[in-house]
């Protein structure tokens, strides 16, 4: 039917160009709904049961960069403090002064 003009198809059919667009109208505001999936309650399942895995593996995943993080804040506490000993460890045997140009070691 593909090159044959609507008007020619009506004629043959005895209808009416305007009704024939008129249909066409009417299919295409109104016939998605007979073209979509409808959910079954198995589907329905399997999906449910594919993001309860999703949110399994995420909150895991969550859970081991949270520990990462955790180690690297307690390493980096640990440095500090420890950077903190040998700046007064220097201060207390005179290798270390402080003076308007920083920190001077001796």
């Amino acid at each position: 039917m593909e090159g044959v003009p609507v008007s020619d198809l009506c004629d043959e059919l005895g209808i009416h160009a305007t009704q024939y667009y008129n249909w066409q109208k009417q299919l295409f505001e109104n016939a998605a709904p007979a073209f979509e999936r409808r959910p079954n309650k198995a589907n329905q399942r399997r999906q449910e049961a594919a993001a309860e895995r999703r949110i399994t593996e995420l909150e895991a995943k969550l859970q081991k960069k949270n520990e990462v993080v955790t180690e690297l804040l307690e390493e980096h506490v640990q440095l500090k403090k420890a950077t903190f000993r040998l700046i007064i460890g220097f201060s207390r045997f005179g290798l270390l002064t402080f003076g308007a140009g920083g920190v001077v070691f001796f």
